[in-house]
């Protein structure tokens, strides 16, 4: 290769020699991974126990173990084991999951945004739910189902009048609908009222689709999630020592409303370290990574990322769980 000094003078630049590399033996190396941490090939008939432990002991392998021993120490330590919950794990067909892991005492609270409410409620109703947004958004038909603005508006208003928060009163709602909700076994809600778990939800006022009917109550749905959002802190104010809390496909609402009901339990004088936090999502975003897997945890407790898609990543965490703990029912 040649250059041109300030003369115009070509002159030949020389690559370096090789001759004098120094090295040093592989086996005296410090590797960051070794046979043991392999992979193993599933062998057709084997059980699910196998399948994971021959996941790779490497990365995202090691961190879904760890959060899965991370998950049963918070039961066996009766801490809380809380699930920040976006609409689209719901929509795409995850409450009877999560219900079972209610039962089985690896979730001890979910907290929902708005949206989650909308298809809990249809799951537990009519059995269905997502509706085809482009379809009925020119008409002006998008979100306009009778029964949903109606009755979650109903819900909202006789549960604000008797103390409840959002979550508790459509909890309550479709325990004790009549007629019946026909799939109420399907309702997160309706499974938190009857194992009295907390479940929180957290409203931002023009993003669900119940709020453009004439049954929305604005006072009662403000107060009913403000309650919520008290709740919820008290919760996060008992994580310390243990707890763990999951942010699994929330971007940005859930994320902000943990954070702030963390730093208001701290502002209360409850001492909230040693606690583990994670982020379960197919995008990693800023938000649920700053707000919920670092600042919140840093200098005392762990923070854990998996990427994935829902309807694969949490069947997988709850699948570990099940093997890890056996048996049904536990710590709550």
């Amino acid at each position: 290769m040649a250059r041109r000094d300030g003369s115009g003078i070509r002159r030949r630049l020389r690559p370096l020699s090789l001759d004098g590399v120094k090295t040093y033996p592989l086996a005296g190396r410090t590797s960051k991974v070794d046979r043991s941490q392999l992979a193993r090939p599933h062998r057709r008939g084997g059980s699910l126990a196998t399948f994971l432990s021959s996941l790779p002991r490497i990365l995202a392998g090691d961190t879904l173990r760890e959060l899965g021993d991370t998950i049963v120490g918070a039961r066996d330590k009766r801490r809380p084991i809380v699930w920040g919950l976006g609409a689209h794990v719901v929509k795409v067909g995850l409450s009877p999951i999560l219900i079972d892991l209610m039962e089985r005492g690896f979730v001890t609270g979910i907290a929902l945004n708005g949206a989650g409410i909308v298809h809990d409620f249809e799951l537990a109703v009519s059995g269905a739910t997502s509706e085809d947004v482009q379809a009925g958004l020119g008409k002006g038909e998008f979100g306009m189902a009778r029964e949903t603005g109606e009755e979650l508006g109903r819900a909202v208003v006789e549960g604000d009048r008797d103390g409840l928060g959002l979550g508790a009163s459509v909890g309550r709602y479709l325990s004790e609908r009549r007629p019946r909700a026909r799939y109420r076994e399907l309702s997160l809600l309706a499974a938190a009222w009857r194992l009295d778990l907390p479940a929180t939800v957290h409203v931002a006022i023009g993003t669900d689709i119940v709020h453009v009917h004439p049954a929305c109550d604005p006072g009662a749905l403000g107060r009913a999630t403000h309650l919520d959002f008290r709740l919820l802190a008290a919760e996060v104010a008992r994580l310390g020592g243990g707890g763990v809390y999951l942010n699994v496909g929330s971007a940005v609402v859930l994320p902000e409303v943990f954070l702030k009901a963390l730093t208001l339990a701290r502002n209360l004088g409850h001492r909230v370290t040693g606690f583990a936090t994670a982020n379960l999502d197919f995008i990693q975003s800023y938000r649920p990574g700053v707000n919920v897997v670092e600042r919140p945890v840093a200098g005392h407790g762990r923070g854990f990322r998996l990427t994935g898609h829902h309807e694969i990543l949490v069947p997988l965490v709850a699948a570990l769980l099940v093997e890890k703990a056996g048996g049904r029912g536990g710590a709550r």
